[in-house]
């Protein structure tokens, strides 16, 4: 019973910030503005530009809320405005480029120790190039398959798969590495 009440609640607010009520619309930010923030920083790596591309896509959340067909979660449908806006924002600001390169190996990518902290883990992903770093995020963070993501960047499936492919060879490499320099063995 009370699932259905705060579907009905989430609704409710959302009905209202449609109609440009501020409080509604301030429920909504507050509620998924920090997790939000988390995604715009899995691919921006400066905080403050993550910041102001997390404003401009609830920006983008807020004018294009009477589209929300309350198919899914709502939670979802502002995560993929706000992965598009920072994919926007990498190709205006950054000039990602990504090598068209068709071969790749599947590789398996190894568990990674518990031993390691989230900031560890964020600062060996935020390390790779940004179009590695783009499709390992949309990929092994986000879900997307390669043909999503072909179509999301403008680019060919096999150019997605191998740019996952050297992120993880990359990845690892520097896990190795880290693990190293923990042990004392480098």
């Amino acid at each position: 019973m009370k699932v259905i009440d705060l579907h009905q609640q989430e609704k409710q607010t959302i009905a209202l910030a449609i109609d440009n009520n501020r409080q509604a619309q301030h429920l909504i930010y507050n509620k998924y503005a920090a997790k939000m923030l988390g995604v715009c920083r899995q691919y921006i790596k400066d905080v403050h530009l993550a910041e102001d591309v997390l404003i401009t896509a609830f920006m983008k959340v807020f004018t294009n809320l009477k589209n929300f067909e309350h198919k899914g979660s709502f939670e979802g449908w502002i995560r993929r405005i706000m992965i598009h806006e920072c994919i926007s924002f990498i190709r205006a600001h950054k000039k990602v480029s990504f090598m068209d390169d068709e071969s790749y190996h599947e590789e398996t990518f190894n568990e990674i120790d518990s031993q390691f902290t989230v900031d560890e883990l964020q600062f060996l992903i935020d390390a790779l190039p940004d179009g590695y770093k783009m499709i390992f995020n949309l990929y092994a963070i986000e879900g997307y398959k390669h043909h999503e993501i072909a179509t999301m960047l403008n680019i060919s499936e096999g150019t997605s798969k191998s740019q996952l492919s050297h992120a993880r060879r990359i990845l690892q490499e520097n896990i190795h590495q880290l693990k190293s320099n923990q042990n004392g063995t480098k």
